[in-house]
C-alpha cells in the first residue's frame, strides 16, 4: 500500500531476492540470508520486500510464503509481497490462503504478484499445459480475485473442481492486495489494466523507451475499463547495486553479475556490454546513488511508476555488499525520490 502524506502519495521503494544458488552454496544459507536480508530493508526504512518463488534446483525457496512469513516474525512496517507467485501452476485457493494467513501474521503487510513464469519446469512438475498457458493463467487469476473478495464462492471453469458455496478461510478485514507481473508483453499489460490491477513491469534491458508501448497500453486498457487513474499504479522492478561510486559499484558488481548470467543460461556478458547496460540509457541500475536517483526519476516521469523495486542480491554477491546497497538505497536514493513525489 502506498504511503500518504499531506503532500500527497509516496512513492514506494523496495527490494527483492530470486533466490539464485551459485555452486557450493546451500539452500539453508541462502535462505537464512535472504530473511536477515528482509529485516534489514525493514530497519533500514524500505517500504517493500519481494521473495521469488522457483522449481528448480538453481534456486533456494519455492514457497514464498513460508520464508515471508519468517521475515514477518521480525519485522514491523515492511510490505512483504512475492516476486513472483507462478499462479499459472497453483490452486488460486491454496495460494489465497498461504498469502491471507501471511497477512494475519505479519499484522496486515502481506501482497500477492501473480505471473505466469518464464520457465517450463513448474508447468512439468504440476502437469500443466504450456499450449494452454494464457487460458489457465487467465482462469486461475479470474478465481484468485473472486476468492480475495468473496465470503462464500460459486465458481465453475475449465482447469479446475467447482465451487459451490465455499467459504475460504481465513477470511481477513480487508481485500488481500494484488498486482501483476508483466514482462513487456503487450497482452499482459492490457490484462492488468483492464482488471484494474497494480502492474509491475520487470525492466530488465533496453531503455525505458523499449519499455514504454507496455506502459502505456496498461494505462489505456485501465482508462478504458472505467478504473480511476488514482486506483492503477506502475511499479518497475530492476537489477540494482549501489556502491560509494559509480567505477567502484559497477567493478565490484560485474564479476557478480557475469556469473549469474552465465548460470542462467543467456550467454557471456562481457564488459563493454554490461556498461551499457548501466549507462544512462539502459536498464541496469548500477552505480552511484546519484546516478541511480537519475535514472529512478527518468523512470518515474515517463511511466509514472510509482514503486520501485531492486533485485540486489545475485550471482552470489557477498551478503555485506548485499547489505551495503540496500543502506545507500534506503539513505540516499529513497529521500530524494519520496520528496520528489510530494
Amino acid at each position: 500500500m502506498q504511503r500518504t502524506t499531506s503532500q500527497g502519495t509516496e512513492v514506494e521503494l523496495g527490494v527483492f531476492s530470486l533466490t539464485d544458488i551459485v555452486p557450493g552454496a546451500t539452500s539453508a544459507q541462502r535462505v537464512r540470508d535472504i530473511v536477515d536480508a528482509g529485516v534489514f530493508a525493514d530497519q533500514a526504512g524500505l517500504d517493500v520486500f519481494g521473495v521469488g518463488e522457483h522449481h528448480t534446483p538453481r534456486f533456494a525457496v519455492s514457497s514464498p510464503a513460508v520464508v515471508l512469513a519468517a521475515i514477518a516474525a521480525r519485522t514491523t512496517s515492511i510490505t512483504l509481497t512475492s516476486a513472483v507467485s507462478v499462479l499459472s501452476v497453483l490452486d488460486p485457493v491454496r495460494l489465497f490462503q498461504d498469502f491471507a494467513q501471511l497477512d494475519l501474521v505479519s499484522g496486515g503487510r502481506a501482497e500477492i504478484t501473480a505471473g505466469r513464469s518464464a520457465y517450463a519446469k513448474p508447468f512439468e512438475i504440476f502437469g500443466i499445459d504450456m499450449g494452454r498457458y494464457d487460458e489457465v493463467f487467465e482462469e486461475k487469476l479470474d478465481l484468485l480475485r473472486l476468492i480475495a473478495t468473496e465470503g462464500e464462492v460459486t465458481w465453475a471453469g475449465r482447469f479446475r473442481p467447482p465451487l459451490k458455496g465455499a467459504a475460504i478461510v481465513p477470511r481477513l478485514d480487508r481485500v488481500l492486495p494484488m498486482r501483476l507481473a508483466v514482462g513487456g508483453s503487450p497482452d499482459s499489460a492490457r490484462r492488468a489494466g483492464r482488471l484494474g490491477l497494480p502492474m509491475t513491469l520487470a525492466h530488465l534491458g533496453g531503455s525505458p523507451a523499449r519499455a514504454q508501448p507496455a506502459v502505456d497500453l496498461y494505462w489505456q486498457s485501465g482508462e478504458m475499463a472505467g478504473h480511476p487513474r488514482a486506483a492503477l499504479g506502475i511499479g518497475v522492478a530492476a537489477h540494482l547495486f549501489v556502491g560509494a561510486t559509480s567505477q567502484g559499484a559497477r567493478e565490484t558488481f560485474y564479476p557478480y553479475y557475469r556469473a549469474y548470467f552465465k548460470q542462467g543460461r543467456r550467454g557471456h556478458l562481457d564488459r563493454p556490454t554490461f556498461e551499457a547496460m548501466a549507462g544512462p540509457d539502459g536498464a541496469l541500475l548500477v552505480g552511484s546513488a546519484q546516478e541511480i536517483t537519475e535514472k529512478l526519476m527518468v523512470q518515474k516521469e515517463l511511466f509514472g511508476a510509482s514503486r520501485f523495486i531492486g533485485q540486489v542480491d545475485l550471482g552470489g554477491l557477498p551478503r555485506l555488499s548485499v547489505l551495503g546497497s540496500m543502506e545507500k538505497f534506503a539513505s540516499d536514493v529513497a529521500p530524494v525520490l519520496r520528496s520528489a513525489s510530494g
